[in-house]
């Protein structure tokens, strides 16, 4: 029979027998989210927002509803022995058919199915990250020894279907599949993807870098990809890609990357200061570059970190001009503003000329600006620092 989804618990995946809800407003069977709880773990299951406390409250109308629903003869059956694949349109058999040797229509049918499981149901979604779909897709698109332009169709869906499944907790153990790109064969058909593949799985795939490069379970494996030559090789030219979707995708790559990596040694070396601040001149006057900029100064900023990338931005012809007009657009966020004017601190505290540069630029009236603006409690003490320190010019 037919259960209604929101009936059954995403834990247990069985219909509702005391639903009860926590204080991020999703419902769980109490026995299921009792178990969860003396686990020791403080997160929700389904969002794995942390939980602020962990009372939990009767859904009297969840149950009530159930309860009707049951009474209008729907009493589940008895079970029965397991149908076959072909009666069977479970996500256990969806994920078989995934892992078969079953022709390429055939899989990318299943792939569409999982697709809009994926992306239209929270509890479908839930149900297939415990299933362990996320790496049974994965395995789909960096097959080895690379993947082939006729598995594209098949590759682009799995990717689709695996960005949905991401956890949006860079805690979550479930990343841990991710670590499979430390075999060079996996890691080589990632590149081979990032350099050939369409916009979308580009996008998709600078998604990936970015929660490799954030993720606990993937610590060592972000120093190994910000390590690789092709890596940057094929990811810096995506920061100015024609398609909108790619720039900031890619822009949010580079700034994980960056805070990943030791002091941003191999960003530097690869080119990637130059590259992001084409990306802040090209972006500017696109509509709808702001999130791309917003993550290139992010970027920027990571990298003024180190004294590398501080002499880096500082010898790049124009880049504290770039910087200065930053500080305070009408059009930009305050988080940006927060990146541009941390960065241009960074810079000036050890370089003359570049004070002189920015004060030329403007960037007192900027700095102003911004201070009677309603930017974030950091942006307003890196601005009065920087005003403080080009008192003297």
């Amino acid at each position: 029979m037919s259960i209604p989804h929101l009936f059954r618990c995403p834990i247990s995946l069985d219909i509702f027998t005391d639903p009860v809800t926590l204080c991020t407003g999703q419902t769980y069977d109490r026995p299921c989210i009792e178990r969860w709880l003396a686990a020791g773990h403080r997160t929700c299951p389904v969002t794995m927002q942390p939980l602020g406390d962990t009372v939990l409250v009767p859904n009297r109308t969840l149950r009530h509803l159930i309860e009707r629903w049951l009474s209008a003869d729907h009493q589940p059956p008895e079970p029965t022995a397991a149908a076959t694949d072909a009666e069977e349109p479970s996500l256990a058999a969806l994920k078989r058919c995934l892992q078969s040797d079953a022709v390429a229509n055939a899989k990318v049918a299943a792939l569409k199915k999982a697709v809009t499981l994926a992306s239209e149901s929270d509890v479908g979604r839930v149900c297939m990250l415990q299933l362990g779909f996320l790496p049974v897709l994965l395995q789909l698109v960096f097959h080895a020894p690379e993947p082939w332009e006729c598995h594209l169709a098949e590759e682009e869906l799995a990717l689709q279907c695996a960005l949905s499944l991401l956890p949006s907790s860079p805690a979550a153990p479930q990343l841990d599949c991710l670590n499979m790109l430390r075999k060079e064969a996996n890691l080589a058909s990632f590149v081979w993807l990032l350099e050939r593949g369409r916009a979308r799985a580009k996008a998709v795939l600078c998604r990936l870098l970015e929660t490799i490069a954030t993720a606990a379970a993937t610590r060592e494996l972000a120093l190994v990809v910000a390590a690789s030559p092709r890596v940057w090789q094929a990811l810096l030219p995506l920061l100015q890609h024609d398609d909108e979707r790619v720039p900031d995708a890619a822009a949010r790559a580079v700034a994980g990357l960056c805070a990943a990596e030791p002091a941003g040694a191999s960003a530097v070396c690869h080119g990637a200061v130059g590259a992001l601040f084409r990306l802040l001149s090209w972006a500017s006057s696109v509509k709808g570059g702001g999130g791309a900029i917003s993550s290139a100064l992010a970027a920027v900023e990571t990298l003024t970190a180190s004294e590398a990338g501080r002499s880096a931005v500082a010898r790049e012809p124009g880049a504290v001009r770039v910087l200065v007009r930053h500080v305070f657009m009408m059009s930009s966020s305050n988080e940006g503003s927060e990146h541009a004017v941390a960065a241009l601190l960074a810079v000036c505290r050890e370089s003359r000329a570049a004070r002189s540069e920015a004060v030329g630029a403007g960037v007192v009236t900027q700095l102003l600006l911004l201070l009677q603006s309603q930017c974030g409690t950091r942006a307003k003490t890196k601005a009065r620092a920087l005003l403080k320190l080009l008192k003297s010019m």
